[in-house]
C-alpha cells in the first residue's frame, strides 16, 4: 500500500510474546474514523499501525494480537467505533508475516531519544547511563504508549516544554495506558502522579512499568472512569493533566477538565488528528482555557492548554 506507515506500539509484560500471533486490520477508512478504529484494535492488540493509501486517500489500521485474544472485547469495540464514526469497516485477519515490520517491532523495539530530556529503552537492551536524559524503560506490548506513536511523542515534547519554567505539584495522567507519561512526569519532578484508565489490563501494565522503573511509590495506577471517579475528584485541583485519549471524548470532558485545573494549571491533550485540533481547541476555549502551544507530529497534534491564573 502506498504511503509510509504511521507507527504505534503498546507496552506490557514481555512474557506474553511467546503466544502465537495474528494480524488483524480494517481498510478504506476516512481520516475522521481512524482514531476510533485505532482505539478498537488497541483494545486487544500488542502493536498497531496506521497506513495511508495515497491513491485513494483512505487509511488502513492494522494490529498484531495473540491469536484469538479478546474476541468478544474486540467485537464490542468495533461496534462502538462504527457507532461513533458512522463507518462500518469489516475486520480482516491473517497470519503475521515473518518479515513484516509489526512482527519485527515485537522483537526489536529500538531505543528512542525524544526531545532533549527523555530516552525510551526496551528491556532487551543493556542498561547504560545517559547524561542529561530521563530514561523510561518499557517494552512494546499490549497497553497503549511506548513512545513510537506520534501522540505519545507529542505529549513528551509538551511535558519537556511545560517543565522549563514550572514545577507542577499535583499531577494526573487520564487514560494512562502503559503509564509512560505518568512515569515521565514522576521521574522529571520526583512527585507522585495519579494514573487512571478504564481498562484493568492497562492499570496492571502501568503498575508493572512503574515497578520496572523503580518508581512504584510515585505512580498510583487506578481503575477509574474519567472524571467521575472519587479518587480523581478528590485530588483536584491539578497543576498538570495529561489526557491522551480521542478527540470526541476530550470535547465531552472539556468542562470537567477546566473545573479540575488549578489557576495557572496546564493540560496536555492528545490522541487527535491534526484536522480535529480546531474542534478540540474550541471546546476547551469555551471553558476559559487558552492555547499555549500546538505540537504537530505526522498527522497528529498535541495541544498544550492553560487555565489563566486568578
Amino acid at each position: 500500500m502506498p504511503g509510509a506507515p504511521q507507527r504505534d506500539a503498546y507496552s506490557g509484560p514481555r512474557d506474553r510474546r511467546a503466544d502465537p500471533l495474528e494480524t488483524i486490520w480494517v481498510d478504506a477508512l476516512p481520516e475522521d474514523a481512524v482514531p476510533a478504529y485505532e482505539a478498537a484494535l488497541a483494545a486487544v492488540c500488542r502493536t498497531v499501525a496506521i497506513f495511508l493509501d495515497e491513491e485513494t486517500d483512505t487509511w488502513r489500521v492494522e494490529g498484531v494480537r495473540p491469536q484469538g485474544h479478546g474476541a468478544a472485547e474486540l467485537a464490542s469495540a468495533l461496534v462502538l467505533a462504527a457507532a461513533l464514526t458512522g463507518v462500518e469497516a469489516p475486520l480482516g485477519a491473517g497470519p503475521v508475516e515473518a518479515d513484516g515490520w509489526l512482527a519485527r517491532t515485537l522483537e526489536a523495539f529500538p531505543e528512542q531519544p525524544l526531545g532533549r530530556r527523555f530516552l525510551i529503552r526496551p528491556t532487551h537492551l543493556v542498561p547504560r547511563r545517559v547524561f542529561g536524559r530521563i530514561v523510561l524503560t518499557l517494552d512494546a506490548g499490549i497497553a497503549f504508549g511506548s513512545g513510537e506513536h506520534a501522540s505519545t511523542q507529542g505529549c513528551l515534547l509538551a511535558l519537556e516544554g511545560a517543565l522549563r519554567n514550572r514545577r507542577p505539584r499535583r499531577l494526573l495522567d487520564l487514560g494512562t495506558g502503559s503509564g509512560i507519561l505518568a512515569m515521565a512526569a514522576a521521574k522529571a519532578l520526583r512527585r507522585p502522579v495519579l494514573a487512571t484508565d478504564i481498562e484493568p489490563w492497562s492499570v496492571r501494565v502501568a503498575e508493572q512499568n512503574a515497578q520496572l522503573n523503580g518508581i512504584p511509590r510515585l505512580v498510583r495506577a487506578k481503575l477509574a472512569d474519567g472524571w467521575r471517579h472519587r479518587a480523581v475528584r478528590d485530588a483536584r485541583p491539578y497543576d498538570l493533566v495529561f489526557a491522551n485519549i480521542l478527540a470526541r471524548p476530550l470535547c465531552a470532558m472539556a468542562r470537567s477538565l477546566a473545573d479540575a485545573l488549578a489557576p495557572g494549571g496546564t493540560a496536555i491533550l492528545a490522541g487527535l488528528l491534526t484536522r480535529q485540533a480546531r474542534m478540540v481547541l474550541a471546546a476547551h476555549r469555551r471553558q476559559g482555557l487558552v492555547l499555549e502551544r500546538a505540537i504537530a507530529v505526522g498527522h497528529w497534534t498535541t495541544l498544550v492548554l492553560r487555565r489563566q491564573a486568578a
